[in-house]
C-alpha cells in the first residue's frame, strides 16, 4: 500500500470519529443525526449533476446499502444515548474489520498474506480490549450496529467497484440514504427540527462534510486495496476517538484502553509494512 492511500484512510479515520462526536455532543442525539444526515444529503444532491451516474450494476447493491446505512444512523443514535462514546464507539467499529476480512476472502477472493491477517487482528483486538467493562445492556447494541457496519462495507465495496465511479456511488448512497430521516422529522417534529437547525445548522453541516469525505475515501481505497486492510485501517478512528472522548468529551479513560492503544498501532504499523 503508498504511503499516500496509507495517510489518506488515516485521514478518513479522523474524520469519522469527528462526526460521531458530533453527535454525541448534541443535546438529541436523533435531532443531530438527522442533521448530519440531512446536510449529507444536501451536499451531494448539490455535487451529483457535475458527476457521471453510476454504472446499472451497482445499483442493486446502491439500494441495499441505502437501507441498511438508514438504521446505522438510527441506531447510532441510541448507541449514544444509552452509553459513552469511549464505550460504544470501540464495540461498534472493533468487530467489523474481523467480520470483513473473513466475508471478503469470500466474496471477493482477497487472500491476504500473514502479515495482514495480523494486522487486521491486532487492531480488532486492541480496539475491542480498548471497550473495557460495561453493562451487558450496554454493550449488546453496539455489538449489532458491528454487524451491520460489516455488512454494509462488504456491500459497499462491492458497489463502488462496479460503479465505475466511487464518488459518484457515494454520493449517490449518502443522498437515498440521508433523506429518509430529515423528511420523518419534518413530518413528525417539525417545530422541535426548526428550532434545532437554528441553534445547530453549522454542527450539522460539519458533521455532513465529514461522513461524507470520510467514507468517500475509504470507498475509493477499497476500489484500489483489499477491503479487509482498507476496513481495519479506517476503524483505526478509535485511536482519535479516545482522545476526543478524553479532551473534548470529559470521559473517564482507563489504563487498560490506553495500553490497549497500543495493540492499534502495532496493528496499523504491521498492515502499512506487510
Amino acid at each position: 500500500m503508498s504511503l499516500g492511500l496509507f495517510c489518506a484512510v488515516l485521514f478518513a479515520a479522523l474524520l469519522h470519529a469527528s462526526w460521531n462526536a458530533i453527535v454525541k455532543l448534541g443535546g438529541d442525539k436523533l435531532l443531530t443525526t438527522i442533521l448530519v444526515t440531512g446536510w449529507a444529503a444536501a451536499l451531494s444532491a448539490l455535487l451529483l449533476p457535475w458527476l457521471p451516474l453510476p454504472a446499472p450494476a451497482s445499483w442493486p447493491w446502491l439500494a441495499m446499502s441505502a437501507l441498511l446505512q438508514l438504521g446505522y444512523y438510527l441506531l447510532v443514535a441510541r448507541a449514544y444515548h444509552v452509553a459513552d462514546m469511549s464505550l460504544a464507539y470501540p464495540l461498534m467499529r472493533g468487530c467489523a474489520p474481523l467480520l470483513v476480512a473473513l466475508v471478503g476472502s469470500v466474496v471477493f477472493g482477497e487472500h491476504l498474506p500473514v502479515s495482514g491477517w495480523a494486522g487486521v487482528a491486532l487492531v480488532s483486538l486492541g480496539i475491542l480490549c480498548m471497550a473495557g467493562s460495561g453493562h451487558r445492556r450496554n454493550l449488546q447494541l453496539p455489538l449489532f450496529i458491528a454487524l451491520l457496519i460489516a455488512t454494509y462495507t462488504v456491500v459497499d465495496a462491492q458497489g463502488a467497484r462496479l460503479s465505475g465511479n466511487p464518488l459518484s456511488y457515494t454520493l449517490w448512497l449518502f443522498l437515498l440514504s440521508g433523506l429518509p430521516l430529515p423528511l420523518w422529522a419534518l413530518l413528525t417534529r417539525r417545530r422541535q427540527l426548526q428550532a434545532y437547525f437554528r441553534d445547530n445548522w453549522t454542527r450539522g453541516l460539519i458533521g455532513g462534510i465529514g461522513t461524507t469525505t470520510s467514507y468517500g475515501i475509504a470507498l475509493w481505497a477499497m476500489t484500489l486495496a483489499p477491503v479487509a486492510i482498507i476496513a481495519a485501517l479506517r476503524e483505526t478512528s478509535i485511536l482519535f476517538a479516545l482522545l476526543i472522548s478524553a479532551m473534548v468529551l470529559k470521559e473517564r479513560i482507563t489504563h487498560r484502553r490506553v495500553l490497549a492503544a497500543g495493540l492499534i498501532v502495532i496493528g496499523v504499523i504491521t498492515l502499512r509494512l506487510g
